[in-house]
């Protein structure tokens, strides 16, 4: 069996996770984690914050070479003004990630937290507990770092399961979001 090294990313217009595993079938190993941190130039200057984001995931996938990669889909909160902001952070680390020839699977919060912890209303302390667990670390990862890994843990389930579901039934993957009381799927 083949071992596939996968990038999660959790954006963030302040601070963007990310976590690199490796998994090979159902066995998982941790690699590297952390934070990309956009502070050092001010709330004022979005560019420049979108351009940390952008270099920083760029050198996160140049360092760990990753086969593929795994984002946090964005969901509308009470603030649009917010969510527009973290629209463009999550638009960054696309970008960066395409660039470097990845393929990026797309997972919402409620399917990264049923396929770490079981549930989909799990807290970030639990996340936090479960990626500690799955990938024998000593200690438990930041929650943006516990994030980003989450999103590495469920493409390394999902996108197997999926991949092969494809491969059997003749299945081409969808190209297109589908929308369903305001939240894209």
């Amino acid at each position: 069996m083949a071992i596939v090294r996968i990038l999660g990313i959790d954006p963030g217009l302040r601070t963007t996770g990310f976590g690199v595993i490796e998994s090979e079938g159902a066995k998982l190993r941790y690699v590297a984690s952390g934070t990309i941190k956009t502070e050092s130039v001010g709330a004022a200057s979005l560019p420049l914050r979108l351009k940390i984001i952008f270099d920083g995931v760029r050198e996160v996938t140049a360092r760990y070479q990753p086969d593929c990669a795994s984002v946090e889909i964005v969901f509308v909160n009470v603030n649009p003004q917010s969510t527009l902001l973290l629209g463009q952070a999550r638009g960054a680390a696309l970008t960066a990630l395409v660039s470097n020839d990845l393929t990026v699977a797309e997972y919402t919060a409620l399917q990264m937290k049923k396929a770490v912890v079981g549930h989909g209303q799990a807290r970030k302390e639990q996340v936090q507990e479960m990626v500690r667990r799955l990938l024998a670390l000593p200690g438990l990862p930041g929650k943006d770092a516990a994030d980003a890994l989450g999103l590495a843990i469920c493409h390394a389930h999902a996108g197997a399961s999926l991949t092969a579901l494809a491969r059997s039934a003749g299945l081409a993957p969808k190209s297109h979001a589908q929308y369903r009381r305001g939240r894209t799927y």
